[in-house]
This record gives C-alpha cells, structure tokens and sequence, in this order.
C-alpha cells in the first residue's frame, strides 16, 4: 500500500506574503530557492539557502505542507509525513517577478 500525506487536506490556496523570502527581504539575506506555506501563504527560503526560512516558519507554526514556489513547480513537500505531494493541478501563481541572489 502506498503512503499517503495526511496533511493534504489542509492544502489551501493562498496569496504569497512577499516577492522572495520575507525574513531574507528584510534582513538583506539570499536565498537559493523559494517555499511557499500553503496554509498562510509565508514566502520562505530552502534548506539550501542560509538561513533556511521556510522550515524554521514550520517550527514556529506547524504549517505542515510548503510548495515549491521560484517559478512555482507543481511539487509540494510535508514536513510532518515526509512525502511529496503533486500540486501541478493547483499551483500558486507568482506575486510578479521573483529577485534573483545569487
């Protein structure tokens, strides 16, 4: 039997908080890749950026599903389950143009 994300129910559709990640935008940070909270819409920074936002916005909130979101890519990742989620159907659209860093 296939696993399945407990979680995926809680997808919801949102509207990005930023134009890149917001902690980065506002501390002068970079970023690799962005991850959008499909619960709030937090834009948040990868785990192979610096300061790794988008998990650290999980700790604080457990929001459990993030989107791949620089250009949005149709995945979805849950931190809680560990297991990729297809959202090619329902991927958020980019607030305009997304800054570059590095």
């Amino acid at each position: 039997m296939a696993y399945e994300c407990k979680h995926a129910e809680q997808v919801r559709d949102v509207k990005p908080s930023a134009k890149g990640c917001e902690e980065c935008l506002a501390n002068n940070g970079w970023w690799v890749h962005l991850r959008l909270c499909r619960t709030c819409g937090h834009v948040g920074c990868c785990d192979d950026s610096p300061s790794k936002h988008a998990t650290a916005h999980f700790h604080a909130t457990r929001h459990p599903v993030i989107e791949g979101y620089d250009p949005p890519e149709g995945w979805g990742w849950c931190y809680i389950d560990e297991i990729f989620l297809d959202l090619s159907d329902r991927k958020t659209p980019q607030d305009g143009p997304i800054p570059r860093f590095v």
